[in-house]
C-alpha cells in the first residue's frame, strides 16, 4: 500500500490555510486559529502577518466578540481537491442525502457544480462514484430549510442572539429569545442546542420544526467547556415521562456504538456500564433501540420499561413456539 503524503507544513501552506480558515467565517480568533492549524497563537498571528505583507486585508477587531476577518471584496484562491478530497465529499452527500443523485433537485444540482469544477483525473472518479452509487432513505431523517439553517448556524458563529418561531409535537408553535450554542446533526436529524430565555434553561430543537429565525440586538457568551455533541446526547434522553436505567454486561465504548435516539446518558459501571434516561414511549424504546443492542442487559428503572421489554420477549417467544414464563407479580426489581 502506498503511503499517505504528508500534509505540507511550511509557513507558506499555513499562511493559504489560514486564509481558508479567515474565508470560512465571518471572524476568526486567534485562539481558533491556532487550534485549527495546530501551532501557538504567536505563529497563528505570524501567518496573519504574512497574509498582510502579501497584500490580502486582514482586519483586526478588538472586544468580546473581536478577532481577525477578511476585508470586503477579498478574492480567495480557487479550491483545489485532492482525489481522496473528491470523493470523500460525494461520498459524505450521498450518506447524508438520498436524493442527492437527482440533478433537478437543489442538493443534486449543488453537487454536480462541485463535480464539474474538479480536475478533469479527479473528477472522472467523482462523477462515476456519483452516477453508479444509490442511497436509501433514512426512515428518520427530516431535512431543514436551507436558509433557517444558514440563519441559525451564522448566529452561533456571532454570538448572536435569535427569536425563533417553533413548532411543537402536537402542532402548537409558540416563539422564544434562544442563545444559539451549537448545530449538531445526529442520524440524519439536524438540532439546535441553545438556552432559551423562555424556559430558563437549556434546550434542544430540531431545525426542521423551527419556522423563522430573526437576529435580535444582544450577544450571548456560550460556556467555555461546552462539548455540543456531547450536551445534546444528554438533553435528548432527560425530562420526558418515564424514567429508565438500563444495565449492560459490556464495556460502554463497546455498547456506545449501538445506541440510537435519545436513549439516555452512557457511564461505566464496574465491568459494564449503565444508561440513564427516559422516554415518553416506553414501547419503542424496548423494541427499536434496546432490542438493537447484542449485549445482555437488565432494566433497573423504571416499571413501565421493564413491561415493555417483558411484552417484547413474550412476542418473541410465541414466534418460534414456545410458551412465555409466567409473569411473577409483587417481585420488586433489581436494585
Amino acid at each position: 500500500m502506498a503511503a499517505r503524503p504528508r500534509p505540507d507544513t511550511s509557513p507558506t501552506a499555513r499562511a493559504l490555510r489560514a486564509l481558508e480558515l479567515l474565508g470560512s467565517r465571518p471572524v476568526t480568533t486567534a485562539g481558533e486559529l491556532s487550534e485549527r492549524l495546530g501551532v501557538t497563537e504567536r505563529a497563528a498571528r505570524r501567518y496573519v502577518e504574512i497574509l498582510r505583507e502579501a497584500g490580502v486585508p486582514v482586519e483586526s477587531e478588538r472586544g468580546p466578540h473581536g478577532g481577525y476577518r477578511l476585508g470586503r471584496g477579498t478574492r480567495l484562491p480557487p479550491v483545489v481537491f485532492s482525489q481522496e478530497e473528491a470523493l470523500v465529499l460525494v461520498m459524505a452527500v450521498l450518506d447524508g442525502q438520498s436524493t442527492s443523485a437527482d440533478a433537478d433537485g437543489l442538493v443534486g444540482a449543488a453537487l454536480g457544480k462541485v463535480v464539474r469544477a474538479l480536475p478533469e483525473v479527479v473528477g472522472r472518479e467523482a462523477a462515476a462514484l456519483r452516477e453508479h452509487a444509490s442511497a436509501a432513505p433514512r426512515r428518520d431523517a427530516a431535512r431543514p430549510d436551507p436558509v433557517t439553517t444558514s440563519a441559525l448556524v451564522t448566529a452561533v458563529a456571532e454570538r448572536r442572539r435569535v427569536s425563533v418561531t417553533y413548532r411543537g409535537d402536537t402542532g402548537a408553535q409558540w416563539e422564544s429569545e434562544v442563545d444559539p450554542w451549537a448545530v449538531v446533526v445526529r442520524f440524519g436529524r439536524w438540532y439546535l442546542l441553545c438556552h432559551s430565555h423562555r424556559a430558563g434553561a437549556v434546550r434542544t430543537y430540531r431545525i426542521d420544526r423551527i419556522a423563522g429565525v430573526q437576529t435580535t440586538g444582544h450577544g450571548f457568551r456560550r460556556p467555555d467547556d461546552l462539548d455540543p455533541v456531547a450536551a445534546l446526547e444528554h438533553h435528548l434522553g432527560a425530562g420526558w415521562r418515564y424514567p429508565t436505567r438500563v444495565v449492560f454486561e459490556a464495556a460502554a465504548d463497546e455498547v456506545r456504538p449501538w445506541l440510537r435516539g435519545p436513549m439516555g446518558g452512557l457511564e461505566p459501571l464496574g465491568e459494564g456500564c449503565v444508561l440513564v434516561g427516559s422516554t415518553r414511549n416506553p414501547s419503542m424504546y424496548a423494541q427499536e433501540w434496546l432490542a438493537g443492542v447484542p449485549f445482555d442487559f437488565r432494566v433497573e428503572e423504571g416499571p413501565e420499561l421493564r413491561d415493555a421489554v417483558a411484552a417484547l420477549g413474550d412476542r418473541l417467544a410465541r414466534s418460534i413456539g414456545r410458551t412465555p414464563a409466567p409473569v411473577r407479580t409483587g417481585v420488586p426489581g433489581p436494585t
